[in-house]
């Protein structure tokens, strides 16, 4: 074999050795599966809504749920959606989030709590009651669906408190209603609204007036009887109550209310301890 012959199959050969070595030090990109994808995508969620980024954090929920919608993490990503918007003040798209949860997942076991979260919503855009009733009518809504199908519940007794508040708003929106149409002595339609406080929200403050106002109208539209009937109703629930008191001068105007003589309790302290000393 030449000269020649050896040194050009000498360079074959390191050529080959070197391309071989160039190819194993090729980087390998794994794959990530879509469930890894999906639980870094939540923690991101979870790490944007600590830092108060709530939108972001809502974003990012959705787009781990769209990564891996078969998965268990799935509805928590779209209920945790929901949760951000609402963190954020954002009471509309947290409303809409839990509707699609819903819809997507009808029977997911965090049902209760995403109904919660809906009525919860509702209750924090109740501001005025004088202005939209649409937010309180659909918060009462959705806690009696709570108490009705999630009795056994966590948020069955704080959707009891709530619907009791409710119920005081939506009684103060019909006496603010009855002493405008009172005012303006358009006697049937404000009749008509104190006996819907007295009838649909007895267990509020405002009853006590509303039965007053039944007294007070009727007697000054001619109707004593019905005055009567009023007065006593008020009598037997509220007989030591000022406005008990109050429909006496409606009856008779030279009645005066009784002066409660109080005694001294610093006086009267003082004279029990005298006695044990």
């Amino acid at each position: 074999m030449s000269l020649i012959l050896k040194l050009l199959l000498a360079t074959c050969f390191f050529l080959l050795i070197s391309c071989s070595n160039k190819e194993t030090k090729i980087p390998q990109i794994k794959e990530v599966g879509l469930d890894q994808q999906m639980i870094e995508a939540y923690k991101e969620g979870l790490e944007l809504l600590e830092i108060g980024q709530g939108l972001m954090a809502a974003k990012k929920f959705n787009e781990a749920e769209i990564l891996y919608p078969q998965s268990i993490w799935a509805p928590r990503a779209s209920l945790m959606s929901a949760y951000s918007y609402y963190y954020f003040d954002s009471y509309v798209d947290a409303i809409q989030e839990v509707d699609r949860y819903l819809k997507k997942y009808p029977n997911h076991k965090n049902k209760d709590y995403a109904f919660y979260l809906k009525s919860i919503s509702y209750y924090n855009q109740i501001s005025d009651e004088k202005k939209d009733l649409g937010p309180i009518i659909e918060a009462k809504k959705s806690f009696e669906y709570i108490i009705n199908n999630y009795p056994g519940s966590e948020f069955a007794m704080d959707a009891e408190f709530k619907l009791e508040l409710i119920d005081e708003i939506l009684a103060s929106k019909e006496m603010y209603v009855a002493r405008f149409y009172m005012k303006k002595e358009k006697w049937i339609p404000s009749i008509n609204r104190f006996k819907k406080v007295v009838k649909d929200y007895d267990k509020t403050i405002y009853v006590e007036e509303a039965l007053f106002r039944l007294v007070e109208i009727h007697y000054r539209i001619g109707l004593e009887d019905e005055a009567k009937k009023y007065a006593h109703l008020l009598g037997y629930n509220y007989q030591s109550g000022k406005w008990y008191e109050s429909s006496y001068q409606i009856f008779n105007k030279n009645f005066k209310k009784k002066k409660i003589k109080r005694k001294d309790k610093s006086k009267s302290i003082l004279e029990k301890i005298k006695s044990l000393l």
